[in-house]
């Protein structure tokens, strides 16, 4: 979808345009029934906690979790991650994560190894390797554990290209050895098929505002049948209209990890935005998606002077360079021809690292349900005439 003229392609960014309905419900918060969720007993109040309350169960039933009160809303993915990595791990705990990680990984991990809490090694998710296989990423994983390790941290979808992760193998690994199983889903969810219980996931952190369609703002923790609030800890702690006689938080999930005043505005958006994922179908979402990065990459593919990395996954995101042309070089140009992409590191040390990106990382174009085959022409046509300094 075209904004005017302009052509979107930062998706994995946050999406972009969302869609009317989204907007429209969280207009229709802010103006019919934004109350204060478990504030009150007045209309507005209960209106708002229903709306919550539907969210909260669209979301278990999109990535299988039985109980609703297991989705804890947090305000994106990081905010999730930081609970599910501080809340769960213990002084002396051993963490293994892949070698794609975002920093909302990275550095809480990294703070907490630098405080001598805990401490972590990479495993490799063999992106790249022509040799890459499950059994090979499994037994890579396995080389690595010690008596200390306690938790796998994985991407399920890069955010630098569209490399996934065997979410189903990994997660029964874990759980055959009796180690908690944490995934970032900033990519995938609402964008690739996840099921909490069936895949043995103890915490899955998403965002509201990427593949989901939400406004920013609001994100999620989902937990698997085996965290207890007895387990996971608390990061932050407050009021939440329950026990508010009492100093500590209450033993209740959502309630014991959700202190504060909740985005409800943002979450009535979302919600709706889990009803368009819903009736598309997250395999049509991922075929349409898959369909045009295959043109960008024969299109990019056929032109001298284009670098793309790990383009044989494919998916909604592809990374390239032009040669000799800086990555936010490239990027401002695309934008003075009104296309959005961003360039540079994108969050993820690790992942250029893996990727063997140049200094100045590269240019990434993240597609969603909304863009088209013109646009990516269009695109490709820009490319050429960068590269031929038009």
């Amino acid at each position: 979808m075209e904004h005017g003229s302009l052509i979107y392609f930062d998706n994995a960014a946050t999406s972009f345009p969302k869609p009317r309905s989204v907007v429209e419900e969280t207009v229709r918060c802010m103006t019919d029934y934004g109350g204060n969720a478990g504030r009150g007993t007045h209309a507005l109040a209960l209106a708002a906690a229903e709306k919550i309350y539907e969210c909260r169960t669209l979301l278990a039933k999109q990535f299988g979790v039985e109980d609703p009160a297991r989705v804890i809303f947090a305000l994106n993915t990081t905010s999730a991650l930081n609970l599910a990595l501080k809340g769960l791990l213990r002084r002396g705990d051993h963490v293994l994560i892949s070698d794609m990680e975002h920093n909302s990984v990275l550095r809480p991990l990294s703070k907490m190894r630098v405080a001598g809490e805990i401490t972590f090694s990479e495993f490799p998710s063999m992106t790249g390797d022509p040799r890459r296989s499950t059994e090979k990423i499994l037994a890579g994983i396995a080389l690595l554990i010690t008596p200390k390790t306690r938790m796998l941290v994985t991407t399920h979808a890069s955010n630098l290209c569209s490399v996934t992760m065997p979410l189903r193998e990994i997660g029964a690994f874990c759980h055959q050895k009796g180690i908690l199983f944490v995934v970032d889903g900033a990519q995938s969810a609402g964008h690739e098929r996840i099921s909490v219980d069936e895949m043995k996931i103890d915490a899955l952190c998403i965002p509201g505002h990427k593949g989901l369609l939400g406004p920013q703002g609001c994100g999620a923790l989902l937990l698997g049948k085996n965290i207890t609030p007895e387990a996971l800890g608390t990061l932050v702690e407050g009021g939440n209209g329950m026990a508010s006689l009492e100093r500590a938080m209450p033993l209740v999930l959502p309630e014991r990890y959700e202190a504060g005043t909740l985005p409800t505005p943002a979450i009535a958006g979302l919600c709706e935005g889990v009803r368009i994922v819903e009736r598309l179908g997250v395999d049509a979402i991922a075929e349409h998606e898959r369909g045009l990065f295959r043109r960008a990459r024969e299109l990019l593919g056929n032109m001298d002077g284009v670098r793309l990395y790990a383009d044989e996954y494919e998916g909604a995101v592809l990374l390239f360079n032009l040669n000799g042309i800086p990555a936010d070089r490239v990027g401002r140009w695309l934008s003075e021809r009104g296309i959005c992409v961003r360039s540079g590191y994108h969050c993820s040390a690790l992942g250029h690292q893996t990727l063997g990106t140049p200094e100045g990382g590269a240019v990434r174009a993240s597609f969603g349900i909304y863009n088209d085959l013109a646009q990516v022409e269009h695109f490709a046509f820009a490319l050429e005439e960068i590269l031929r300094g038009v």
